[in-house]
């Protein structure tokens, strides 16, 4: 596949932003198109609610799996089949990347923990060190909107760490060359990280609160964090081709 040529990727919603948010064109489909439609792919919506779900090699290139408001331990059916789907993929080798929940997803379903961080939440930009810089000649550092309580404690096996920080040491993962994770949210707008805060101030305290968007509208790395998942999909679908 040539850096020219569009990726068709499916986009497993596994959440609804909240409604309250609508404002700042907040559904999972949206952001992640203005992520990635800029690198070359075309997404298309897969609801991970709507039932089992199978993965399709000849519609799609591979998967972005989203985040969520669920955690990946809870009982709810639909994690569940989520599971089976990533297994399915993985085992056909079907690329993946994970967003958030859908990185903590990947991680369960090939065999990792993910427990609440005893750190608690990790709520606005955060930065993290990376094995590489994301583009050559960058930093060996990475800036991302990031909104979690949950973490993968444990890698799956084959597990490669690339991202991490003190507060989130498995902060990005790849498994072979079909699967690429990251905690934070690179979808997110600073104006759409603020109402998720403002309507969870309660919950995460003044303190956090304070802190989250003392530093909400500095610089991040979200459009080289596009282009790098476009350029894992290319590499991914390259590989496969040539040994199928």
């Amino acid at each position: 596949m040539n850096d020219t040529e569009r990726l068709p990727i499916g986009l497993v919603i596994c959440g609804t932003p909240p409604a309250a948010l609508t404002a700042y064109d907040a559904g999972y489909l949206p952001m992640f198109r203005a992520l990635l439609a800029p690198h070359g792919v075309d997404l298309e919506a897969v609801e991970a609610h709507a039932g089992r779900i199978h993965p399709e090699p000849d519609r799609f290139a591979g998967y972005v799996l989203t985040g969520s408001a669920s955690s990946v331990y809870d009982p709810d059916p639909w994690i569940a089949d989520a599971v089976a789907f990533v297994r399915e993929a993985v085992d056909a080798g079907i690329p993946l990347a994970g967003i958030c929940f859908g990185h903590q997803l990947i991680a369960h379903a090939l065999g990792g923990r993910v427990e609440k961080a005893e750190a608690g939440w990790g709520v606005g930009v955060q930065e993290y060190a990376l094995t590489a810089p994301l583009a050559a000649g960058g930093p060996a550092t990475m800036r991302l909107q990031a909104m979690h309580q949950d973490q993968v404690r444990t890698t799956p096996e084959g597990a490669v760490v690339w991202a991490r920080s003190d507060h989130c040491p498995v902060a990005g993962f790849t498994v072979g060359d079909g699967v690429w994770t990251v905690q934070a949210h690179p979808e997110f707008t600073a104006d759409l990280a603020d109402g998720i805060i403002g309507l969870r101030a309660e919950r995460f305290g003044p303190d956090l609160v304070a802190r989250a968007r003392a530093g909400l509208h500095g610089p991040t790395d979200h459009d080289a964090v596009g282009a790098a998942i476009a350029r894992f999909f290319r590499a991914a679908v390259g590989a496969r081709s040539t040994t199928s």
